[in-house]
């Protein structure tokens, strides 16, 4: 059974698509259903690839260095953030 996207999800799907098209780029929105559990798993398989992370929290921004040696950067405010070790003062740390 399909759920309804939230007003927010739609929101902003709908702002991404416009400015997409804006740049005369077309854009493929996919929020439930069949297409949705692809999308995931296309992105699980690619997100397997992955060999090493370089996290910048400091310009929200995540590399990752994938099985053949390419790179793929994502752009985001909360990833490098939530990758990136707590810094420790405890002696356990040194």
């Amino acid at each position: 059974m399909d759920e309804k996207p939230s007003s927010a999800v739609s929101q902003a799907v709908e702002r991404i698509t416009e400015l997409e098209s804006e740049l005369e780029a077309s854009a493929e929105a996919t929020t439930g259903g069949d297409p949705l559990s692809r999308a995931r798993e296309v992105l699980h398989r690619w997100v397997d690839s992955v060999t090493a992370v370089v996290a910048t929290p400091g310009v929200g921004r995540v590399v990752l260095i994938h099985e053949n040696g390419s790179e793929s950067r994502i752009a985001s405010p909360d990833l490098p953030m939530q990758l990136s070790v707590p810094v420790s003062w405890s002696d356990k740390a040194r």
